[in-house]
């Protein structure tokens, strides 16, 4: 090629940037402005130049060889997966949908089952009717250690078709530890044994899995990347570490694990927690002393985010399901199931999972996203965090291991508050619109008004299990050791706000009294009707009235209860007292700011402020005190 083009632009050194950056500034604090502080314990630089590769270990690396950051394979296809409910027993009808999600873009099953209940030969041979074991990969979910017999009478199911056995390709969800993370108990004695009889029952076959860590449930509580990342990892080195002591090789243990990760909406963060996924459990399972790569590659199964889906605006989910969704095929996952829009108020629909399944088939057959083996590689950006998460994940593990590995931890509840920890800082950020959930705690759609399938304990704070489907093993002989994991919607606590409006059997309203300054007074207003309307509180908004005296009547006129003051600072020292004269008692005067004139203005008994640096959660929900409006 010829590269005289670039001698056009002579290198600038770091040093250079930096220069023209501070002079930019001019004055202001460079860590506050320009420097990220994440959640995952570690900062983020506002731009990486390739100098910052040099010290990266995993640099150089390529798909499908060890240590794995680039992808377990040399392509980057995933399998489109989509689950379903057989709960109720009637297996004919599931195998007749799922053949049919076979023709619309599904290429991977779920079938959610009773775990109370032991599936016979004859129950597989119904649910799997017409459907090809060694093309379509099928997973079991809700799978219980109580009924081992299930997976006995599957393998003897496997046994009549006459198939290779290591074309077969399936999971059953085995996972003790996540009955202790969502119960807060488990059979500790007696769920090792019976998992290693799984892992032995399934030695002949290649591709069946019998062990699943789920992260979902640090996600949905909450929980930081690193988090997810270190505390996955500490469940999957329990796994090998009780079974190893119970006979069997780490090779064969780590083989039938499956990994399950939630995406969330930081994008390039999330391609980086996949790749340092794959980097960090390679080197776990080589620290067991195992030395094939086939077993260091961790399988991953991957579900778009249910923790920032949202009850009100809903359809802005599929934005949020799309953008999650390319983080986890660019970053390389197995398979990937979108959560369809839905999901948080009600059983999906054909729209919906018809809508998540073609994000996906977009993503492949459109944008070809399964063309290009891990695009981010090489980016300096997406490196660096690739190895920031490493490392913190990795020292937030090794803590974890040092001190007795994941269920001593868990028992001593070290793990549920560094997550709360973390969610604590979420949920004030959510609060004070420092984070951003779009038609919820920011931007809402002003006329909506919530249906009556929203019920006040879908808005409380507790997740669904995914498809509503997924039963949680039990066991009457276990008592409870710990507090287990809560997870939720980061959106629940605002959407409870205002379905409490919407419940109440009253239309409150906000009057936008705009005057003086023309940009000061729409901004504000613009400003102010977003706050209100995030409570359900109807806005009447204005252009601008030319004098107060007509603004005040019009608020009056309009029956409003509450009158917002927008203007610019300047004016709001002399106008806004006038305001409240002439007001009088008959509405709830709200000034638009936190002006100079703050103090003059309360001593006056004008005590009702909104502005940028308010907890607007709190703040309305004082409003609705005022309004006579109560908490659901």
């Amino acid at each position: 090629m010829d590269n005289k083009f670039f001698t056009e632009f002579p290198p600038v050194s770091t040093e250079k940037w930096e220069e023209v950056i501070t002079r930019d500034l001019k004055g202001a604090d460079y860590e506050k402005r320009l420097v990220w502080k994440t959640h995952e314990g570690f900062k983020v630089r506002p731009y990486y130049r390739l100098e910052d590769l040099q010290d990266l270990q995993h640099m150089g690396g390529q798909p499908g060889c060890f240590p794995f950051v680039r992808g377990t394979k040399k392509d980057n296809e995933w399998y489109i997966h989509q689950g379903l409910g057989a709960c109720d027993g009637d297996f004919a009808k599931a195998n007749a949908e799922a053949r049919v999600l076979l023709t619309k873009g599904a290429e991977s099953l779920g079938f959610y089952l009773d775990a109370g209940k032991v599936q016979t030969k004859e129950d597989y041979a119904l649910l799997l009717k017409g459907i090809d074991l060694t093309v379509v990969p099928v997973s079991f979910c809700g799978s219980s250690l109580k009924n081992t017999e299930s997976l006995t009478n599957f393998l003897a199911y496997v046994d009549t078709l006459g198939v290779d056995k290591d074309a077969v390709n399936v999971l059953f969800d085995f996972n003790p530890l996540m009955t202790l993370t969502t119960k807060g108990y488990f059979c500790e004695d007696s769920s090792f044994v019976k998992l290693a009889e799984c892992v032995k029952a399934t030695q002949e076959y290649k591709n069946i899995r019998v062990i699943a860590v789920d992260a979902t449930t640090f996600n949905g509580a909450g929980a930081s990347s690193t988090q997810e990342l270190a505390f996955a990892l500490s469940e999957g080195s329990e796994y090998l570490s009780r079974l190893t002591d119970l006979g069997l090789s780490a090779k064969d243990v780590a083989k039938k694990m499956l990994f399950v990760f939630s995406v969330g909406s930081s994008y390039f963060m999330e391609i980086a927690k996949f790749r340092a996924a794959r980097l960090l459990w390679a080197n776990v399972v080589e620290a067991y002393g195992v030395d094939s790569n086939c077993a260091k590659k961790m399988k991953i199964f991957a579900y778009t985010g249910e923790w920032n889906q949202t009850v009100y605006d809903s359809y802005v989910n599929m934005l949020r399901a799309t953008t999650e969704a390319m983080s986890a095929a660019l970053a390389g996952v197995d398979f990937l199931e979108v959560v369809p829009f839905d999901f948080a108020y009600q059983v999906p629909g054909e729209f919906s999972t018809r809508i998540a399944r073609n994000i996906q088939s977009i993503l492949k057959e459109e944008s070809y996203f399964n063309k290009v083996v891990d695009p981010a590689a090489g980016s300096y950006y997406v490196e660096n965090l690739t190895n920031s998460l490493a490392e913190a994940a990795w020292k937030l593990f090794t803590d974890v291991e040092k001190d007795g590995g994941y269920v001593k931890k868990f028992k001593e509840g070290f793990i549920q508050s560094e997550i709360k920890a973390v969610s604590d800082k979420k949920d004030k950020n959510i609060a004070t619109r420092r984070q951003t959930l779009l038609g919820t705690n920011q931007f809402p759609n002003f006329l909506e008004v919530a249906e009556d399938n929203i019920t006040k304990e879908i808005v409380s704070r507790e997740i669904p299990t995914l498809m509503g489907m997924k039963v949680e093993e039990s066991c009457n002989s276990c008592e409870k050791m710990v507090e287990p994991l809560r997870p939720y919607r980061g959106a629940q606590a605002f959407e409870a706000l205002r379905l409490a409006t919407d419940r109440s059997g009253k239309e409150p309203k906000a009057f936008m009294l705009t005057f003086g300054n023309l940009a000061m007074c729409r901004a504000r207003a613009q400003f102010s009707s977003n706050f209100f309307a995030i409570a359900g509180i109807r806005v009447i908004d204005n252009n601008r009235f030319d004098t107060i005296e007509e603004g005040a009547k019009a608020a009056l006129e309009s029956g409003a209860e509450i009158v917002v003051a927008c203007s610019s600072d300047d004016e709001y020292a002399e106008a806004v007292p006038q305001i409240a004269k002439l007001l009088g008692d008959k509405a709830i005067l709200v000034v638009a700011g936190d002006p100079a004139c703050r103090e003059e203005l309360s001593a006056a008994g004008i005590n009702n402020f909104i502005h940028v640096r308010s907890n607007v959660l709190e703040t309305l929900k004082e409003y609705q005190k005022m309004l006579g409006i109560e908490e659901l």
